[in-house]
């Protein structure tokens, strides 16, 4: 039996690729991410197989556990392919892999890996996790449509494998994202959702129209576009349930995303560790997560089954008041001075403007602080000038806590002007 005691809970990041992983070093217990195939986000960047060995080495030597996403439904051609891929996550010493098909579950055991059993097995009962329990699942990660007293009682009666839950992140409308709406509308299964690539036909306007009463009940609105879950506010009551790992969902998002969800998750479990949790804590951490991409926030099924509002009716995709913006680009690094010569395209830079350099065919994800500008010969400066069209430019010098590489991109995060919800 595990000893939970003392044990901390695990924060789970997604990875989408390695500047991901940049993004939440020193943050993030442990990531998980997905390969070229057989994971739930083929849409996403992900990685090669060849690449596995060396991100689990830069997961393990920064103190990170690394799983890897296998959970889509495998037919009978595929298990030449999947036995390579687990090959070389046993090469790799990866920690686990999230698993549902009972199949792959089979090949896993014969080769020893530790696996997880994903929310696509939809367990919902304590007998459904007893059985993959006895099955030898490490790890079981429930049904997103338990109610936190429905969660704590599982976690009760299984005597060995740790429960994981989602804790931020989009929400699927179908029942733990098994769903065939997208193979339907696309009139293939080439986009299942059940394969990893859903085209999301939830996060469209529709119209449904009652032939017996001949009125629209929907006419034109989003009305099976689910809010994103965000617990932030409750992490002290999941702590208390039990409840083993806390994921975050993300494998699509840019890593600015990945590292603030991250960032606040963290700073929560830490606080309530700390016994530092406030609600002041919490207003702000509502506040940073409001910057990066959301669809409004909700609860999901944890302590009441959801209703109307827990829908986006008026809004497909974010609802942020911030936006992403382009201002420059790396022109060269100076690793002797720690500083990168930088060309500003757009806007200005003054001193603490937070900025974000990031590698377009590079790893490179920087979050700094501007806390040096330069001019020519020109130093002490407190801002830039403004560059205000496209036929200006200006070269800016400016210290960064770690390398970065020519043409890496400098963006911003800039609110709207203008903005209608």
């Amino acid at each position: 039996m595990l000893d939970t005691a003392n044990k901390k809970v695990e924060l789970m990041a997604p990875l989408k690729n390695y500047k991901s992983l940049n993004a939440v070093l020193g943050k993030a217990d442990a990531v998980y991410f997905g390969i070229e195939a057989f994971n739930m986000r083929m849409f996403s960047d992900n990685f090669r197989l060849e690449e596995l060995n060396n991100i689990v080495k830069k997961c393990h030597n920064n103190n990170i556990k690394a799983y890897m996403t296998t959970n889509i439904i495998i037919y009978e051609n595929e298990f030449d392919l999947l036995n390579i891929v687990l090959d070389k996550a046993v090469e790799a010493e990866i920690d686990a892999v999230i698993i549902h098909d009972i199949g792959a579950i089979e090949i896993v055991k014969e080769k020893g890996l530790p696996f997880h059993i994903s929310t696509q097995a939809n367990i919902s009962n304590y007998r459904s996790a007893k059985f993959y329990e006895d099955l030898g699942a490490q790890r079981l990660i429930l049904a997103r449509e338990l109610s936190l007293k429905q969660i704590k009682e599982i976690k009760s009666k299984i005597k060995k494998a740790e429960i994981e839950t989602f804790v931020h992140g989009a929400q699927c409308t179908s029942i733990s994202g098994r769903c065939y709406f997208s193979a339907e509308t696309c009139e293939s299964q080439e986009y299942s959702a059940n394969r990893g690539r859903c085209v999301q036909p939830c996060r469209r306007r529709w119209r449904i129209y009652d032939d017996q009463s001949n009125e629209f009940l929907y006419d034109g609105v989003f009305f099976i576009n689910a809010k994103d879950l965000c617990l932030i506010e409750h992490i002290p009551e999941l702590i208390e349930a039990k409840i083993d790992a806390f994921k975050i969902e993300g494998r699509m998002r840019d890593p600015i995303y990945i590292e603030e969800t991250t960032s606040c998750y963290k700073e929560a479990i830490d606080a309530y560790y700390d016994n530092t949790f406030t609600q002041e804590k919490v207003k702000g951490w509502l506040t940073r997560l409001s910057k990066v991409y959301n669809r409004g926030f909700s609860t999901g099924f944890y302590f009441e089954r959801p209703k109307g509002d827990e829908i986006q009716l008026e809004f497909d995709g974010n609802i942020s008041n911030y936006k992403k913006v382009e201002i420059g680009k790396v022109l060269s690094y100076y690793s002797e001075k720690k500083a990168a010569k930088i060309l500003l395209t757009a806007g200005k830079l003054k001193l603490k403007d937070e900025i974000f350099i990031i590698g377009t065919h590079t790893d490179t994800y920087l979050r700094q602080i501007i806390n040096s500008l330069q001019i020519k010969q020109k130093s002490n400066l407190t801002e830039t000038p403004s560059v205000k069209s496209k036929t200006q430019r200006l070269t800016v010098g400016i210290l960064v806590d770690t390398p970065v590489k020519k043409n890496d991109k400098i963006f911003k995060l800039e609110k709207k002007i203008e903005f209608n919800k």
